[in-house]
Formats: C-alpha cells, sequence, structure tokens
C-alpha cells in the first residue's frame, strides 16, 4: 500500500530579504501542488503550509524557529521531513526526494 508523500512548506507572508524578486510562500506552495500532481499523478501526497508566524503544532514549531532564527531562508520545502528547498527551491530537487519516496 502506497502510503502519502509529505510535502511541507514553511514560509510566510512577507518575502524573505534575501529572496526578494522571487516567489512568496504560497506561490511556491502553489505551484509545488501543480507541478507535482502532474509528473506523479501516481502518488499520493499530503501538501501542508505552514506559516512560521502562526505555527499551531508544537513540533513544527520547532523547525519554524529554526527558520525564524535565519537557519533557512523560506520557503523551505521538506519531503518526508527532510529539507529537499529553500529560498528559491528547484523542482529538480524536489522530484528527486519524491523518486526516492
Amino acid at each position: 500500500m502506497n502510503k502519502d508523500i509529505i510535502v511541507e512548506v514553511f514560509g510566510a507572508e512577507v518575502i524573505c530579504a534575501s529572496c526578494v524578486g522571487m516567489p512568496s510562500s504560497i506561490e511556491t506552495f502553489d505551484w509545488l501542488q501543480a507541478a507535482l500532481s502532474r509528473k506523479f499523478p501516481e502518488k499520493k501526497f499530503n501538501f501542508q503550509y505552514i506559516d512560521i508566524f502562526r505555527v499551531e503544532n508544537q513540533e513544527k514549531e520547532e523547525f519554524a524557529k529554526r527558520v525564524r532564527n535565519d537557519e533557512f531562508f523560506y520557503p523551505v520545502v521538506l519531503v518526508n521531513g527532510e529539507v529537499v528547498g529553500e529560498g528559491n527551491p528547484k523542482l529538480k530537487d524536489v522530484y528527486v526526494a519524491i523518486e526516492k519516496s
């Protein structure tokens, strides 16, 4: 039985200072949903967007805190808990992580 592939995007409404001119976190999230669903129609995805300033889950709060503390550029993309891209994530890197799942 195939289990869902969890794709999380940690981001914020405000664009990262180092990422001016790039897509917003929400735009990145929407783009990933469309691209991954088209590329892997046979796979089941659980897409989650987490606003780093409005986290309700303690586990996700720990990671969001790391993003807020500039350990990562946002948006940060995780596939099954593994960071696969940040700032301006590359679709090819996300594809590789999905293919390994």
